[in-house]
């Protein structure tokens, strides 16, 4: 079977390995960059300096594909898909025009970064973040004596980890944002203003619950300021990190769209055409906390998806069990995770939703020599089902594998009751004899 796979990053990557698992297989990948890999959650460490070389940004490359089996076609940009014929229509970077026929045609063309179009927006010295050489802009820019100042506009993770890089190399950083606080896509209030006053903590300044109206210039044609609903803002340098919107325009017409324009994939990662899978950030995914279709472009999620659609067309019977928006950020030393969905996105998808807060010390505060801290935890349940559908955790202390149980117990349609009796081991150098997260469920149930 001859497949060709348009795009290479994380989920790309994925499929192309497993599709070359069946020998029978012809794959064929076309991607319009000259590198594979990037890992863009990087950019803010190497802008921060603490990855020193770039090339650790990548975790593969191209020839490796080509060794497993794959025609490589890098440089190459797809320009159409003839869906009827079966034919893909490239062109490679020399401005050669050449054709592609197929068998099953993979799209995995990621997202795009929401650009504002705003007053100004054609000025110098205004940024984003997605593609290598963007990163790599922003960080020759840190070196730059005449850049004292960086306005950053989004608060979410990719914004509030460019900011902390920034910080680290000495400049300053004014955040803006429309929500009252960082981070609200994935923690309900009471957690995000803890993310808010470590960012104050280590001298950033927040501007937030204020839309951007537009980039003010100077008389050299570069970004001197930004323009909010709140007022003027000088900055030496803009770094906009809205967000990003599927990149699934090659589906045209042909391929049924979710309502953000996303392709819609069943879950075998499938499109309405039956020889067309896409995966990634163009396509959607099935959201087991709400238990229906939904969109979370996070890199997991792209690898997973490549995993599934490589398993199906190298021959095997697999479909995904939906996903849980698991996440993480450690910023300053504060470290957060969360799973599912917040009483604040119940609200907004239409879930009736409880919740419980509880907060305690990972072990016994007499326990010398330990590292030890406070842990803040939110379990969130549907009300009438009393199945987890979400959970969030703060702290100073590295609590990221606790999440994974929680993944696991939304997959699993867990309910907060079962979690009160869960078996948790107890020993004195890792946790106290009634464990927060037993104590979390004892505490809802009790209410």
């Amino acid at each position: 079977m001859k497949i060709v796979l348009v795009g290479s990053d994380h989920a790309g990557i994925a499929a192309a390995k497993m599709i070359l698992t069946n020998p029978e297989n012809e794959l064929v990948v076309m991607d319009k960059s000259s590198h594979i890999s990037y890992v863009g959650a990087g950019t803010a460490l190497w802008v921060g300096q603490k990855v020193e070389n770039s090339d650790d940004l990548f975790y593969t490359n191209p020839d490796a594909l080509a060794a497993l089996g794959a025609k490589m076609l890098m440089e190459t940009t797809v320009t159409s898909v003839d869906y009827a014929n079966k034919v893909v229509h490239a062109e490679g970077k020399n401005g050669e025009k050449f054709e592609e026929s197929y068998d099953k045609l993979v799209l995995a063309t990621g997202s795009l970064p929401i650009a504002p179009n705003l007053p100004g927006k054609d000025l110098k010295g205004i940024h984003f973040l997605k593609a290598f050489e963007e990163g790599r802009e922003v960080e020759a820019a840190m070196a730059d004596p005449k850049v004292k100042r960086v306005g950053i506009i989004g608060a979410g993770y990719i914004g509030v980890e460019i900011a902390e890089g920034i910080r680290l190399r000495g400049k300053e950083v004014v955040m803006f944002d429309a929500e009252p606080h960082s981070l609200m896509n994935y923690y309900d209030e009471e957690f995000a203003t803890a993310m808010d006053e470590n960012l104050i903590g280590n001298g950033l300044e927040l501007q937030f619950g204020q839309l951007a109206e537009g980039y003010i210039g100077n008389e050299e044609g570069h970004v001197a300021g930004i323009k909010t609903s709140g007022g003027e803002y000088a900055v030496d340098l803009v770094i906009n990190c809205i967000g990003f919107r599927p990149n699934a325009d090659l589906g045209g017409e042909h391929i049924e769209k979710f309502v953000n324009g996303a392709y819609l994939v069943d879950r075998k990662q499938v499109t309405s055409d039956p020889d067309v899978y896409a995966i990634g950030d163009c396509a959607t995914v099935f959201s087991t906390a709400q238990g229906k279709t939904g969109y979370i472009a996070l890199a997991s999620n792209a690898v997973r998806s490549g995993l599934i659609a490589g398993a199906n067309l190298a021959g095997k019977d697999i479909e995904s069990p939906g996903v849980q928006g698991s996440n993480g950020i450690s910023i300053f030393g504060l470290n957060m995770v969360s799973t599912g969905i917040s009483v604040r996105a119940a609200k907004r998808f239409g879930v009736e939703v409880e919740y419980v807060d509880y907060e305690d010390t990972q072990i016994e505060e007499s326990i010398k020599d330990h590292e030890n801290g406070s842990v803040k935890l939110r379990i969130v349940w549907e009300k009438e089902s009393r199945r987890i559908v979400g959970a969030q955790f703060v702290s100073k202390l590295n609590i990221s594998s606790v999440i994974h149980m929680f993944s696991l117990a939304v997959e699993q349609n867990y309910t907060i009751d079962q979690l009160a009796l869960l078996d948790i081991f107890y020993l004195p150098h890792f946790n106290k004899v009634t464990n927060y997260i037993t104590q979390a469920a004892l505490k809802a149930i009790s209410q």
